[in-house]
């Protein structure tokens, strides 16, 4: 362990912290040295938020000590964090949309003249003086609600060095990200290493920990494994650390054997908010026993799609059908009612009530069923019973979690709820819109599993990805969706990345 040195930005001793009987953290150790990225890796519910949130003072260790610069500090809230140079950027944005980028950016810390006026000038030079220190190219007078979420991002890592951060937390940055931002993201984190500060990401993704991070801290079921350079271990090697056994990164399968067609949508025409067609004109298939996976960068009318499919959008023209019956224009309880499961590209927002608890939650959909319920009342032991199967073969954890908010489980662990109770539907066809966000690679490979299993039973599955890997090696059809339409389809196997890559950018497929 080392020793309490100023050329640490940050050391944590002995965290421990308990959530009733059940214990997050055991014993934690964590040692970050200014001028570095420092990668925190461990499964869904490992502890690595918990351990971050207090380091943030969200919450209070019940064991341990913390150092700021060798000096051992109480960060009782963040505030207190604040003024100890240390910012946190999370993976759900904290920003008002209605508001500029320099008024989230100065929100609650602006600089006023000596009556008391608010001096934009002053604070918008200073926030473009940062955005030029680093690369963080951001317009400082757009509103928030008409930027990319990349560029959402930079506003909130500019918030946090306009209040003199000089260590960052980033949590999940690279999960809502197309691989250009995230190259971007990257390039201002080595600008901000280099500049002195110390960055620690807590992240799932090995390609990004190796091509962004010095120093890898990995986090077990709450308990420190093992610190080591990034240089000298392999994606592999990190994965089993992080696990504590062998992972397959890439899922084996058999060939599909697709039968007959499921789902069809044929010339589909939607609108975005501004009334403008993000859906021009798309046409795709499904047949059972097969995967249809859908590539492409956010933003080119898979939300539009999905909203359509799930009848929480109207349709401007074409048809949705499903076993022959049309579901365009109906009802979400009607498209549930159909035969479609949907794992939503938002836990939060689409996927879970966050008051509600996870036995409430894993029968959302199916409440008024047998055995949910018996002349319109909830049966709890119903409930709770198959809650609890949810959660043991899901792996959700903790393995109590069945009568605690849904709010308070991890992202990660969140997520699981979700895929387990849409399988348990048993939907002709289960569509999964960014399954694997924020998931461990030991829940990716259980997720991947999943889907082939449900393929391989007879089911119709359409994934829509933003990683190409993903869409790449658990499809067994390959489609490019570009600008709302689909650019062309291929079986896996007969493209390569650099194609579907070409596709996805609007480019041309010249064999």
């Amino acid at each position: 362990m080392a020793g309490e040195s100023s050329e640490y930005a940050v050391q944590m001793h002995g965290i421990t912290k308990r959530f009733g009987s059940f214990c997050a953290l055991q014993d934690m150790n964590l040692n970050v040295k200014k001028g570095s990225i420092h990668s925190l890796l461990g499964e869904n519910g490992a502890g690595k938020s918990t351990l971050m949130n207090i380091l943030y003072g969200l919450y209070q260790a019940d064991e341990g000590e913390i150092f700021i610069n060798g000096e051992k500090v109480d960060i009782k809230n963040p505030n207190v964090a604040i003024e100890h140079g240390i910012g946190m950027v999370h993976q759900h944005f904290m920003l008002v949309d209605d508001f500029t980028v320099t008024q989230n950016i100065v929100l609650g810390n602006e600089i006023t003249s000596h009556m008391g006026i608010v001096d934009a000038k002053k604070a918008r030079k200073k926030i473009l003086d940062i955005v030029e220190k680093y690369g963080l190219e951001v317009d400082p007078d757009a509103k928030v609600s008409d930027i990319s979420v990349g560029m959402q991002q930079r506003v909130e890592i500019l918030k946090a060095l306009y209040r003199g951060a000089e260590l960052l937390i980033l949590d999940e940055p690279t999960a809502v990200l197309t691989p250009q931002e995230i190259d971007d993201l990257i390039s201002i984190m080595n600008n901000l290493a280099k500049d002195g500060k110390a960055i620690i990401i807590i992240t799932h993704k090995l390609k990004e920990i190796k091509a962004s991070s010095d120093i890898c801290t990995i986090i077990r079921r709450g308990r420190y494994i093992d610190t080591l350079l990034v240089k000298g271990v392999t994606e592999n090697e990190l994965a089993t650390l992080m696990v504590g056994h062998e992972v397959k990164l890439v899922v084996d399968k058999t060939p599909a054997n697709a039968g007959e067609v499921v789902f069809e949508i044929k010339d589909l025409i939607v609108k975005n908010d501004r009334k403008l067609d993000a859906v021009k004109g798309l046409s795709l298939q499904v047949r059972k026993g097969e995967i249809v996976g859908i590539a492409g960068i956010d933003g080119n009318g898979q939300r539009e799609l999905v909203e359509a499919i799930n009848a929480l959008t109207p349709v401007a023209s074409g048809h949705i059908t499903i076993n022959g019956k049309p579901l365009e224009n109906t009802s979400p309880r009607q498209v549930i009612d159909s035969g479609v499961s949907t794992i939503p590209e938002d836990r939060q927002k689409r996927g879970l009530v966050l008051d509600f608890s996870v036995n409430e939650n894993c029968v959302l959909e199916q409440y008024r069923r047998t055995p949910f319920s018996k002349k319109g009342i909830l049966l709890k032991k119903e409930m709770e019973e198959f809650t609890k199967e949810l959660i043991q073969e899901y792996d959700v954890r903790p393995e109590d979690c069945g009568s605690r908010r849904a709010g308070s489980l991890s992202g990660g662990n969140q997520q699981k709820v979700i895929i387990g109770r849409e399988i348990a539907m048993d939907p002709d066809i289960l569509i999964a819109v960014q399954p694997t966000r924020g998931l461990d690679v030991g829940a990716i490979e259980t997720v991947h599993r999943t889907l082939i299993r449900e393929r391989d039973k007879g089911k119709a599955v359409l994934l829509i990805s933003f990683e190409l890997d993903e869409v790449m090696n658990v499809s067994d059809t390959i489609a490019v969706i570009y600008d709302g339409k689909i650019q062309d389809t291929f079986k896996q196997g007969t493209v390569d990345e650099n194609t579907i890559g070409l596709l996805m950018a609007g480019g041309k497929n010249h064999g």
